[in-house]
């Protein structure tokens, strides 16, 4: 697609004004206000502070190098003067406003003063960045620039050092370069849906810049968006492409260094016949030709550069697509129909805005009529109507050109647009520029067919999902669900919802879509700034075959996905993609159309190709996909894809899983609370879809929650949910009379606690009806069956195991405190085989690995209980105190040691006693507090200490025994505190 052509040259009403111009040497620096691109993470604004200034030394040295300037050479006096009477050369500036050596005699001398010979070229010395003076914060890139300097530069500047992201669109506004009158209405509708377009599709606005005219109306359209509560979506570009030879006040911007910022001052009132830049405008490019107050300087480059953009190609999500670019008219005189026309004439697309006034509403009055009404009489009719001032200047000649050129422009009606106010199905500009431009694209191929997949391209890219389904999904094109592959993968990987919906409903099923390479490929296209990522390419860094081959650029498979995974879900789900075998594996054998669709050497419609081998797909494709999306915290994506998922509480326990184990490790404070919110939301999801289940029916709802899910690596619901550490869910009603049915075993839930342990005490009781059980065969059976279930119940284990610790812990202390001897007795004996169960059990649970996880994850899991700590150490401390005793000369130590050893066994008690309804809060509270505890009692010690400290110099002189002084220091002063005062306090003893 081509761009707009060149405005006509010349013309003060149709390309702005100028200022009087002065140059200087230099001008002061200021600091960066603003950067240009939105994009800007939170979490990365203190590193774009500290990188700043390193990118202002490297934007001060590139574009002296890249970019000239032009500057008259030779003083030729000119018969003009300026507007203050001055003697000005054939430039059009003042002998003080040359160089030096421009005065001097030369070879030039009585020559007439000619452009090509005597204004050179010269490193530029107006860059940076622009700030309009008295108007907040509003800070804009500028740069001034020879009209010669190619696009390619110009292009690179704006991507690469002024940071703008490559556009979906080129919007090039052009018009009226005079203030002048739209109505009210018309004035908002098109504001609103310029800005619209532009921040939708990511596009640029390009403009001539002034504060004039239609550029005005562009800018107070961008004001209006600043001020709106929907700024934060993104910033709309807006680039003002002006001649340097015509603002008023240019003296500021003129910085050798570069101006950060350059502070520019809009002063209408004192412009003449000059103009001041507009404030609203994001980026200024000033072209310079070497003169002063000449228009139409930069319609050349202004058109070179939309063209050169325009043949850019655009990559994102899979998807190549060439910028389109569009015209839009407001008004506008002689220039704005020759723009109109070139651009027709070239392929670009045209937008006229009707009741803006003359050249668009005369454009506008003709389009629908045949070429044969649109006769040289018609179209004076209609100037006389729209150009009632300027009519008597209109030649005869000049009509005629008029008409072939409307005429010309009318007969190429797929490339015109009118946007008419109030016109059914089409309220907004934005619709209208954008149904242009999928009206323009609909060439016809070889075979007549309309270029559909080019339309769904451009809308995909620009994200107007509302296109889509007006202009693209209609009745005119059945799209078979296999062609929607390739843009299903862009707009995942985009991140466009909007899209992914659409085509779900159009009839893309997932398990068609999502196969082994494709899954590869969407996870090799993950967002770089996310924390999956960076984890990802740690696992790539400490594989060890990555290791021994060095490869240039390690390749992501998915095993290398499933670790990753296995870290986040936790050990309770096996591995979710296992490593292959064999390097054979079967590739996609999906047709899609023909789409040329490349990124970076890779094309998707390479993932989609016929082939006679067998198709790679996974297990279950919605569930890979709402795992890419989750880690990468996208919400809205997620939300659709959970929604076709067959496994809809497991799925969406996983989800809390990983978004909590993801928060955990994220620097980033908003996007860590973003996806405790999202874990938060999807747990509220589970307990929805549980609720619903458990009403409809209880026993297949609490069946659910043991059910083994292969999906997730062959965990079950309540896996997750404990492993998730999802308290809400698990204490849902259903839930809850789950497990109390599982503590119960098979005895009833109504069976007495008190029964229970009669039961325990004297199980002949059993073959009473003291106690009863849920299952009518075992309440029926009075034998051996009865006695196992009711032993083999939890809450029987549960009790019998408190017990069974009561009897060890009496046994401990009978043994301390009455039948300790020199040589050990049986009950000794006794206890010290118990205590060799207890060590048995320990190392069981230290060395059992059902998950298969390895020996060092075991115990380190092992050790992160802290009950398991106290364990080991009540343990160790019994060996300890066990080995004195067993010496002779040590068994009084060994006694101290055993004793301070059985209140570490009695503190086990606490953990045993936290399944109380009672006790358990009360334990769990003690302990949160003794973390607070521990502060107060060092404040404590130090006053203890000092006082201690003053207490015993004065009153005890010189004291050497160690035992005495901590006895005076710490054990009398803190028995100060409760009234104990020693004898001797008054010095008489």
């Amino acid at each position: 697609m081509e761009p707009s052509t060149p405005w006509k040259a010349g013309s003060k009403q149709e390309e702005g004004f100028g200022g009087q111009p002065r140059r200087v040497a230099d001008l002061g620096a200021g600091p960066n206000l603003r950067r240009s691109d939105s994009s800007l993470p939170k979490n990365r604004r203190s590193q774009y502070l500290l990188g700043n200034c390193e990118k202002q030394k490297n934007l001060s040295s590139w574009i002296p190098e890249n970019i000239k300037k032009k500057e008259c050479m030779y003083f030729v006096e000119s018969s003009k003067l300026s507007d203050a009477g001055k003697v000005v050369c054939e430039c059009g500036y003042t002998h003080e406003q040359h160089l030096e050596e421009a005065t001097w005699p030369c070879a030039f001398q009585g020559k007439e003063w000619d452009p090509k010979k005597h204004v050179q070229e010269m490193p530029t010395d107006a860059f940076g960045d622009i700030a309009f003076m008295g108007l907040g914060q509003k800070v804009g890139k500028y740069v001034r620039l020879s009209q010669d300097t190619p696009s390619s530069v110009i292009y690179h500047l704006i991507t690469q050092h002024w940071g703008l992201d490559v556009p979906n669109l080129l919007i090039s506004v052009t018009g009226g370069a005079k203030d002048f009158n739209m109505k009210p209405r018309l004035k908002n509708v098109f504001r609103r849906g310029l800005v619209k377009v532009a921040q939708t599709t990511g596009a640029w606005i390009i403009t001539g810049g002034t504060h004039t005219g239609v550029m005005k109306q562009v800018g107070e359209a961008v004001r209006d968006f600043s001020l709106s509560s929907s700024y934060n979506e993104g910033e709309v570009v807006t680039i003002g492409i002006a001649t340097w030879g015509t603002l008023h006040n240019r003296e500021g911007l003129i910085h050798p260094t570069g101006g950060f910022p350059a502070e520019y001052i809009v002063d209408e009132d004192g412009q003449g016949h000059l103009t001041c830049l507009d404030s609203n405008h994001s980026h200024f490019i000033l072209v310079d030709d070497g003169t002063h107050g000449r228009y139409g300087v930069e319609i050349p480059l202004r058109t070179k550069l939309e063209k050169f953009i325009s043949e850019q190609t655009k990559e994102r999500g899979g998807v190549a697509i060439k910028i389109p670019i569009v015209c839009v008219v407001l008004e506008g005189g002689p220039g704005t129909l020759h723009t109109i026309y070139n651009a027709i004439t070239n392929g670009t697309p045209c937008v006229i805005v009707e009741g803006s006034g003359r050249v668009a509403d005369v454009i506008a009055q003709v389009a629908g009529l045949p070429i044969s009404e649109i006769t040289i009489s018609l179209i004076q009719q209609k100037l006389s109507m729209f150009f009632q001032e300027m009519f008597e200047t209109f030649t005869e000649g000049r009509i005629v050109e008029w008409t072939k050129k409307i005429q010309d422009i009318v007969r190429r009606r797929q490339l015109l647009t009118i946007f008419r106010e109030g016109k059914d199905g089409q309220q907004d500009v934005d619709v209208a520029i954008l149904q242009a431009l999928l009206k323009a694209s609909r060439s016809h191929d070889h075979f007549g067919h309309e270029n559909w997949d080019h339309q769904l391209k451009l809308a995909v890219a620009w994200n107007r999902v509302d296109i889509a389904r007006s202009e693209i999904f209609t009745d005119e094109r059945q799209w078979k669900p296999s062609e929607l592959h390739p843009m299903m993968t862009a707009a995942l990987i985009s991140n466009k919802p909007e899209f992914v919906k659409l085509f779900l409903e159009h009839g893309v099923r997932l398990k068609e879509l999502v196969t082994w390479d494709s899954l590869l490929y969407l996870y090799k296209n993950l967002d770089p700034s996310c924390l999956f990522h960076c984890k990802l390419q740690k696992v790539l860094a400490e594989e060890p075959e990555r290791l021994a081959c060095a490869p240039a650029a390690p390749r992501v498979q998915m095993h290398h996905v499933a670790q990753v995974l296995r870290e986040l879900l936790g050990d309770s789900t096996q591995l979710l993609y296992p490593r292959p075998q064999t390097s054979d594996r079967p590739r996609l054998t999906l047709p899609v159309p023909h789409i040329k669709l490349n990124v970076q050497g890779v094309s998707l419609r390479s993932l989609y190709k016929h082939s006679s081998g067998h198709v790679a797909f996974t297990m279950d494709p919605v569930r890979d996909l709402l795992i890419w999306a989750i880690v990468q915290n996208r919400r809205e994506l997620a939300e659709i894809i959970w929604d076709q998922s067959q496994d809809c509480i497991a799925a969406a326990l996983a989800c809390t899983k990983i978004l909590k184990e993801l928060s955990k490790e994220e620097q980033d404070t908003d996007s860590s609370e973003e996806m405790l919110a999202l874990a938060d939301e999807y747990e509220h999801r589970a307990i929805g879809v549980f609720t619903e289940c458990y009403r409809k029916d209880e026993e297949r709802a609490q069946k659910l929650l043991i059910r083994v899910s292969e999906a997730w690596g062959k965990t079950t619901c309540l896996q997750l949910a404990l492993e998730a550490k999802d308290m809400k869910f698990v204490s849902h009603g259903g839930i809850q009379a789950f497990l109390t049915k599982v503590w119960w075993g098979h005895l009833c839930v109504d069976n007495g606690l008190w029964r229970v342990i009669l039961c325990m005490l004297a199980f002949p009781l059993l073959y009473t009806d003291l106690t009863s059980f849920r299952e009518r065969r075992l309440q029926a059976v009075r034998g051996l069956p009865r006695i196992r279930a009711f032993f083999t119940a939890p809450v029987v284990i549960f009790h019998l195991n408190i017990l069974w610790y009561f009897v060890f812990l009496c046994l401990f202390a009978y043994v301390l405190m009455v039948d300790f001897q020199t040589t050990p007795s049986c009950c000794e004996y006794l206890l010290y085989f118990w205590l060799f169960s207890l060590v048995c059990e320990e190392l069981r649970q230290l060395f059992y690995d059902p998950a298969g996880c390895g020996l060092r994850k075991t115990v380190f899991m092992y050790f992160s209980d802290f009950w398991n700590k106290l364990d080991i150490a009540a343990i160790l401390l019994f060996i300890a105190g066990l080995t004195c005793r067993l010496i002779p000369a040590l068994l009084y130590s060994g006694r101290v040691i055993l004793s301070l050893d059985f209140i570490m066994f009695c503190l086990r008690l606490m953990h045993i006693f936290t399944i109380s309804k009672t006790l358990g809060p009360k334990i769990i509270i003690m302990k949160r507090m003794m973390k607070d505890v521990f502060f107060f009692l060092f404040l404590l010690a130090v006053w203890v200490v000092s006082f201690g400290v003053a207490k015993q110099a004065i009153l005890i002189h010189n004291e050497s025994r160690v035992d005495w002084i901590f006895r005076g220091v710490v054990y009398q002063s803190y028995l100060t505190i409760f009234g104990e005062i020693p004898a001797y306090i008054d010095g008489l003893s």
